[in-house]
């Protein structure tokens, strides 16, 4: 099996659960490349029999560019094993951590002509002590709206990793 994982990160925790997944892909016996969503611009996606798309969210946005990718190729997609995951702060409510009740998977299934076999979210991770002026003052004042951790000098992670784990394993059952 040729598997594709593309990501599109930020500050880095989707490309740690790409890292993860790939690992746990290899172990199955796939061959994975993982990329950028800018370096899967230059790839053949017929080329591979598998691909999983990772994005998260900042500011309750997904990049404009993973909306451009998944339009521009939804039908070689459509031809594919496919999976995609967001990543964000808000998953880690027990309320919105599921394809179903996360806001931001709903909005991208809205917005996309792709529409994947496979789904899931994953909660992310605030690096406060990372993020420069700017984004520590939004982040931490959407934190404080939400109820979420407003200490600057820690770093929250939220990722369940063993959701990772059980995601990346159906990915490669799949």
């Amino acid at each position: 099996m040729q598997t594709l994982i593309i990501y599109s990160t930020i500050d880095g925790q989707t490309l740690a659960i790409c890292q993860k997944m790939k690992t746990i892909a290899e172990q199955a016996g796939e061959q994975v490349s993982l990329v950028t969503l800018a370096q899967a611009e230059a790839l053949s996606l017929a080329d591979f029999d598998k691909v999983l798309i990772g994005a998260s969210i900042r500011y309750g946005k997904h990049r404009p560019e993973l909306y451009q990718f998944v339009n521009r190729h939804h039908a070689v997609l459509d031809t594919k094993i496919n999976g995609f995951f967001t990543v964000n702060v808000v998953a880690r409510k027990p309320l919105k951590n599921t394809p179903e009740t996360n806001p931001y998977m709903q909005k991208f299934l809205q917005l996309s002509l792709w529409q994947p076999q496979l789904l899931e979210v994953f909660a992310g991770k605030i690096d406060y002590p990372k993020y420069g002026l700017f984004d520590r003052t939004m982040i931490r004042f959407i934190m404080w709206m939400t109820k979420g951790p407003t200490d600057i000098s820690g770093t929250f992670e939220f990722t369940d990793w063993e959701k990772v784990d059980a995601f990346a394993n159906r990915f490669s059952q799949s």
